[in-house]
């Protein structure tokens, strides 16, 4: 028996267990300091005006959908192939999802596929930049702009990518990134919401924070208008305990990033020989801030045959996951929408053969060994299994 080996786990050192613990002795626990340099560190990086602190990145979808008016009648495009929030975040707002196959190398939306999901009822574009590949995202920002339709770029998976010498979190009218546990950095639970427009941060602000003022905090007593609600909003906050554990992490990005390079350039060299495997795709200048590592089974393995490789490692205390179903055809949106197989061959291709393995920032080359070792023993397993 080895010891397990995670799909993921954070990297947290003694510099965010003494901001975080020097915070709670602070006494101030909400809408303080720590939010508001964790907010500038953020847009700082990524070169965006605003930074809005919220509680995930589903949250920061939401409002920003929210915020730019999209609501019952419009339609929302969004990818197949994702992170279910894309499209939860459209239905929560009584809004309509228009779902967009995906493209076989990037896994994202291709822009003139998106083209031709456009209709008067489109109110906005929700772009992902899936496992954090921003493949597509300027040629999609650029659709966006020539029909006039807001972009709100999905970035949750990509801080500290970029395209060319564009970050992600640049193309969108509204960028929302998000800080679980298994990104690049982490608040244990947050996201933030980037914009250049000043009327869209100011009511991003209003509504993470019950509809006041936006100028309100947690001592708007003084300002005399905590209890005063301009509209209706919701408390989507970030606290000053999960910002603090922000800041410190964006105060390492550069060498949390260069260590997931690391495990991913280790995993590329152990498996690029394997004519069944299909390894992420990064295009040329593209730098590509790795979220997970994914790899896909060649055509000749059946979903059957993914899930036998995934309960293998699982029982040989490797972690790995099945990233992504394809959103419509979940049973929710099968019965809502009356989706089908064969509705996105693509992204159901794909999310049929798709396997995460074990992805953070500590691994060592022993551990990717053993992850490569035991992937291959379960696949040779089923060839046997068919002679």
């Amino acid at each position: 028996m080895t010891d397990a080996i995670p799909l993921s786990l954070p990297d947290i050192t003694d510099a965010e267990i003494r901001n975080v613990v020097a915070t709670l002795r602070s006494g101030r626990l909400s809408m303080g300091p720590q939010l508001e340099e964790f907010e500038r560190l953020v847009s700082e990086r990524i070169g965006r005006r605003h930074g809005i602190g919220v509680s995930s990145g589903t949250s920061g979808l939401y409002l920003g959908l929210t915020a730019l008016g999209v609501g019952p009648g419009n339609e929302v495009i969004t990818p197949a192939f994702s992170f279910v929030a894309s499209a939860n975040c459209v239905l929560a707002t009584g809004a309509t999802p228009i779902f967009v196959d995906c493209d076989p190398g990037s896994l994202n939306m291709r822009p003139r596929e998106v083209q031709k999901r456009i209709t008067d009822k489109t109110k906005a574009i929700i772009g992902v930049e899936v496992f954090g590949n921003p493949s597509g995202m300027a040629a999609l920002a650029a659709l966006a702009a020539k029909y006039e339709i807001p972009l709100v770029e999905d970035a949750c998976e990509g801080l500290g990518g970029r395209s060319g010498s564009d970050p992600i979190g640049r193309f969108g009218r509204v960028s929302i990134f998000g800080f679980y546990p298994n990104k690049q950095i982490t608040t244990g639970e947050g996201g933030m919401i980037l914009t250049d427009d000043d009327h869209l941060a100011d009511l991003c602000r209003s509504l993470r924070n019950q509809g006041r003022a936006s100028s309100s905090t947690d001592s708007g007593q003084e300002l005399g208008c905590w209890l005063v609600h301009e509209r209706l909003g919701f408390n989507y906050r970030l606290s000053e305990i999960n910002a603090a554990l922000g800041v410190a992490q964006m105060h390492r990005l550069d060498s949390l990033i260069e260590a997931r390079e690391r495990i991913a350039a280790l995993y590329t060299r152990r498996l690029m020989g394997n004519t069944d495997l299909i390894l992420p795709t990064v295009e040329p200048e593209t730098f590509m801030s790795w979220f997970v590592y994914v790899v896909r089974l060649s055509d000749r393995f059946t979903a059957q045959d993914r899930q036998f490789i995934i309960n293998g490692l699982r029982r040989h205390d490797v972690g790995a996951s099945n990233y992504f179903p394809p959103i419509p055809l979940l049973p929710f949106y099968r019965q809502r929408f009356d989706h089908a197989p064969g509705d996105f061959p693509i992204a159901e291709s794909v999310s049929q053969r798709t396997i995460a393995l074990p992805f953070f920032t500590r691994l060592t080359q022993r551990e990717v060994d053993l992850v490569c070792q035991t992937l291959e023993l379960m696949m040779t397993r089923i060839t046997f299994s068919r002679s």
